[in-house]
């Protein structure tokens, strides 16, 4: 397991921990308002910083260049957009009476997220698969995720009554489109650089995510969100993430072999076509949805996240020993 944690570039590390801390010290101690709002302020600061780094980062002619591979990427974005919403949409209702309303609706969230990028390219190499394709299919899931996220929040989460606002539409125009569109302007002049300190984006990655779930759980316990969640709530949304993953897994893989695809391609829509984004997701979530809200939103993003890690690792490790061999 120790050689599986390094090949994922430590994604399952400290870092880990450090979010289980502050979940765990957020719902225990209740903090003063004063410091919550100041928290939430600089998660937000934080989302705009994120999403600036990641246009200025991000080569324009890589995304037209992985395009052209245009069976594994349509396979990845019907897996991320429309079999991933199905599948959340189908179970919301029966979700309900066993997860809770709010955790219900932080799982239907989730299945409308765009894939991730880091640890889907990581397992993807790790399988022996096509990587620049990877690169691509996740890139594009990310950029398209900032539209086609809020668009298909706007209309499933409407029905579970969550109302978007104008607020909201122009709070994703201002907190993530616009930094992101701004940092692809500026690509040309600063992307060399950011890209050759890949760890100033990484570092602003965990550090967004952390002051993010720390608002989020701050608001919550401030707001008695935990007062009406149960051990059974709990050990429910642990089987109903682990089921989705397994799920998408399945027809990921199957998709793909029914396409015809190569063992390379069929690792690509495997490893980017059952992820959900973290990074991307949380940050959306605080633009769409009320503090105190966030944190029910948060919580099935972070368990699906630590199944799609571990999970996809082994299975990672066993495509490739069995490729190569």
């Amino acid at each position: 397991m120790k050689s599986i944690i390094k090949k994922i570039n430590a994604s399952v590390d400290y870092y880990i921990l450090l979010l289980l801390l502050v979940l765990s010290v957020g719902i225990l101690i209740p903090l003063p308002s004063q410091l919550v709002t100041i928290i939430s302020f600089a998660a937000k600061a934080a989302v705009v910083l994120l999403f600036f780094l990641y246009g200025a980062r991000l080569p324009t002619n890589e995304v037209i260049d992985g395009l052209k591979n245009w069976k594994v990427q349509t396979l990845v974005f019907i897996a991320t957009f429309f079999l991933f919403p199905l599948f959340g949409l189908a179970s919301h209702k029966l979700l309900i009476p066993i997860l809770g309303s709010d955790f219900a609706l932080g799982f239907l969230f989730l299945t409308l997220l765009p894939s991730t990028i880091q640890s889907s390219v990581t397992f993807t190499s790790i399988a022996h698969g096509n990587v620049p394709a990877a690169v691509c299919a996740a890139t594009v899931s990310n950029l398209s995720g900032m539209f086609i996220t809020p668009f298909l929040a706007g209309i499933f989460l409407n029905q579970s009554g969550v109302t978007f606002s104008f607020h909201t539409i122009t709070g994703v125009l201002f907190q993530l489109l616009l930094p992101f569109v701004c940092g692809q302007l500026l690509q040309s002049y600063i992307g060399q650089t950011i890209r050759k300190y890949p760890q100033v984006t990484s570092l602003t990655d965990r550090t967004t995510i952390v002051l993010i779930v720390a608002s989020a759980v701050a608001s919550a316990t401030a707001a008695g969100l935990w007062d009406s969640v149960s051990f059974y709530n709990v050990v429910a949304l642990l089987l109903s993430s682990a089921f989705l993953l397994l799920t998408m897994l399945l027809l990921t893989w199957w998709s793909a072999s029914l396409g015809g695809l190569s063992y390379q391609d069929k690792v690509v829509v495997l490893m980017c076509g059952s992820k959900k984004s973290l990074t991307s997701g949380l940050p959306i979530a605080t633009v769409l949805f009320s503090p105190a809200l966030t944190a029910a939103v948060t919580i099935p993003v972070l368990i699906f996240h630590q199944f799609q890690l571990v999970v996809c690792a082994i299975i990672a490790q066993y495509l490739g020993k069995k490729h190569h061999s």
